[in-house]
């Protein structure tokens, strides 16, 4: 009886599961569907190289040419991951192999802090204490006759980057830290054994061990960066217009989204979604290359 019990509670909660997982994947079909559905013949209908190759975006106009946008969130990405990445994959190596407990106690929270604060309190914090002091910095006497920077904004690229890379900073660490914790303690001793130092011993046996680890942690940090819309917002400038310098405003392909839907219609609206189509396939193309990534580190 109590077999047959058993059996049945296993069933049972092989349904669940398995609904979980369909429903799951329906999710994500149905995101699919409606985005192609809509956006597809949005794009062939302006026409897909004036869409994505256009440098000029004027809605009144029906003129919808996305390219500035899309560099816009390729160069705040790319600005991200060169201000998170080392970082926190450098924390993350501290914490797991140089920190004192006593230190992980005051650490692990403080990451876990970071990861909870809603997007928008990152775009104030951006917003009244990045942006005056990135304006100061460019007003500064060492900017103009040092640098040769001439003019800038507190609101540009290089301000969004840095308030990303922050942003993207938990999930490195968290990842990267959980990757390397996972590593046999054999490669560390191993590598001691042979007459490699602590460092030497990290740096060349732990962590190139949880390389696949750490290549998730950077994709999920990219895609973090390259979805993220609040923050962007509030201290990225949106200007329409080609990306002009590291301390000029730009506009992203999420900020243009959530700016002008509230109060889009026709074929505004349609480009708009058919813009989230892009940032879609964008996303797509990152996930497949981390996959092909990470196949062929198994591989090798």
């Amino acid at each position: 009886m109590k077999t047959k019990t058993a059996k049945t509670r296993e069933w049972v909660m092989q349904g669940v599961f398995t609904a979980c997982a369909c429903i799951s994947i329906l999710a994500v079909a149905l995101i699919c569907i409606f985005l192609f559905a809509n956006g597809l013949p949005t794009i062939f209908e302006i026409g897909p190289l004036k869409f994505l190759l256009g440098t000029t975006w004027k809605p009144g106009n029906d003129i919808y040419g996305i390219l500035p946008m899309i560099l816009g969130s390729i160069y705040v990405t790319a600005g991200a991951i060169i201000v998170g990445v080392p970082i926190g994959l450098l924390t993350a190596v501290y914490m797991s192999k140089f920190a004192s407990p006593a230190v992980n106690k005051v650490m692990l929270p403080a990451v876990q802090l970071l990861a909870g604060i809603p997007s928008v309190v990152y775009g104030f914090f951006g917003m009244v204490v990045m942006v005056p002091a990135v304006q100061a910095m460019v007003k500064s006497d060492f900017f103009k006759d040092v640098l040769g920077v001439k003019s800038g904004k507190g609101m540009s690229l290089f301000t969004a980057a840095l308030l990303l890379g922050i942003m993207i900073l938990p999930t490195i660490i968290t990842v990267s830290k959980t990757s390397l914790d996972a590593v046999p303690a054999s490669y560390y001793e191993g590598s001691l054994a042979l007459g490699a130092t602590h460092e030497r011993s990290v740096f060349f046996a732990v962590l190139p061990a949880a390389k696949s680890g750490v290549l998730s942690a950077v994709i999920l940090g990219i895609g973090r960066a390259i979805g993220e819309t609040m923050a962007v917002v509030m201290v990225a400038g949106n200007q329409t217009w080609m990306p002009k310098g590291l301390f000029q405003g730009l506009r992203t392909m999420t900020s243009n989204i959530v700016i002008e839907m509230g109060y889009a219609a026709d074929l505004h609206r349609e480009a708009l979604i058919a813009t989230g189509v892009v940032l879609f396939v964008f996303i797509l193309l990152i996930n497949l290359c981390f996959s092909i990534v990470k196949g062929g580190s198994k591989n090798a």
